[in-house]
């Protein structure tokens, strides 16, 4: 094993030798030795880069052999969570602080400030290798399938990575400018209140900022609403300290960053992407319009071609249930239609041929519970369109048609409603 180190070492300074003197004899003496350093350090990276090819390739080829989840789901979770190539990644930047030297012998200099960065490397990477192993735990848990451990999990994780990023950027810039961590700490104790009080509103906006890249729940360019203040808009700008918000009228709201920690932020960008949009409105009915359906009035809505099918069928169905019945002909005993039952199939069977209708969302014509206003009757679906103009259009026509639709089932409409 000795015998190879120092082969590979004096391998590394061979070449290091050839770049050196190469350089030397081809470039202009003012460019030498920016050159040398230059070319020395892309030998450096490209030989840290085929080592941490190598080890991840042996690593997760090992990884892959034992890739069923159900005989081994440890070694299934640390390779979800790419433990692995931290793994390699640390392997690489210890074989390239062993062979530092032997590339930078000649420059002494460059070599204490690429022993310092490697030294920051591989903190940063060992940071990674501790927050993956957080996710290796949570992707164990979720194949095994206990929900519990995953909901305690999730409760300490972003604590466990605040403190850990904490711990590592402590210990990073104790590496690259060789201050005492110790220092550094006693330091940070005696001017956090003054950090605190002078800079609140900065230090909020960026624990918000944090928050927002890594949860990724907002970016510039969403289309938001803020019900606190009434705002709904397209975000055009997020700083650290306030957020632009454009509204639909072309006014310019603007907020205070770290609001997005405690205020509810309605992200509608999502229904924007998809090209749909929710209806969900009323129309509410006197109570006193409601009325069983006599031969007569059966007889003229069966004209009406959305619900011709659906009243043969079921007048089909209660007459066979009625005949038995002692006083059939009186309409309160068994089962009847009623006029409001009717209308809530024909509006239903309106919005499963509604163009404007998307038919693979959720669609519905419910009833709410009564109010002294009347009894409202909700349409509830998603208009295949979310461009502004276009979504009122069709749910204007959707409800146009409808009230008008109603006075055929003679209901009454006491009043119109936004639910």
């Amino acid at each position: 094993m000795n015998k190879e180190l120092a082969d590979t070492k004096d391998f590394l300074q061979n070449i290091s030798d050839y770049i050196h003197f190469f350089v030397k004899e081809n470039v202009p003496d003012t460019f030498v030795l920016l050159s040398q350093i230059f070319l020395k350090f892309l030998f450096f990276i490209a030989i840290i880069y085929v080592v941490d090819f190598v080890i991840k390739f042996i690593i997760n080829t090992i990884f892959k052999l034992f890739f069923d989840k159900e005989k081994y789901p440890v070694l299934k979770s640390i390779y979800s969570a790419r433990i692995t190539n931290s793994i390699a990644h640390i392997g690489a930047l210890l074989f390239g602080s062993y062979a530092l030297f032997s590339i930078f012998y000649r420059h002494p200099k460059s070599h204490t400030f690429l022993e310092r960065l490697i030294g920051l490397l591989i903190v940063i990477v060992i940071a990674q290798l501790l927050l993956r192993g957080v996710t290796a735990t949570r992707n164990y848990f979720i194949l095994k399938k206990d929900y519990y451990k995953i909901i305690a999990l999730n409760a300490v994780s972003q604590t466990i990575n605040i403190f850990g990023i904490f711990v590592c950027s402590v210990i990073a810039i104790s590496v690259m400018f060789g201050i005492s961590g110790g220092a550094i700490v006693g330091s940070l104790g005696a001017i956090t209140a003054v950090l605190v009080l002078v800079f609140r509103d900065t230090i909020l906006g960026f624990v918000t900022g944090i928050h927002v890249a890594t949860s990724k729940n907002l970016k510039v360019g969403d289309w938001i609403g803020i019900p606190k203040y009434n705002i709904e808009g397209t975000i055009k700008d997020l700083n650290l300290l306030t957020t632009k918000i454009e509204n639909f009228d072309k006014t310019i709201s603007t907020i205070p960053t770290y609001d997005f920690l405690t205020t509810e932020i309605k992200n509608l960008q999502v229904m924007s992407e998809s090209n749909t949009r929710r209806i969900k409105r009323s129309i509410s009915f006197n109570i006193k319009s409601f009325k069983f359906l006599d031969k007569e009035t059966l007889a003229r809505l069966s004209k009406i071609n959305l619900i011709k099918d659906y009243l043969e069928e079921m007048t089909a169905e209660i007459s066979k249930e009625r005949n038995p019945l002692e006083n059939a002909d009186l309409l309160i005993n068994g089962r009847q239609l009623t006029n409001i039952g009717v209308f809530r199939v024909y509006a239903l069977n309106y919005l499963k041929n509604n163009k404007g209708v998307d038919q693979s969302g959720t669609l519905m014509v419910r009833q709410l519970e009564n109010t002294p206003q009347g009894m409202p009757l909700e349409i509830y679906c998603f208009t295949n369109d979310s461009a502004w103009q276009t979504y009122e259009t069709i749910m204007a026509d959707i409800f146009d048609h409808l009230m008008v639709a109603s006075k055929e089932f003679d209901l009454e409409i006491m009043q119109f409603t936004k639910i």
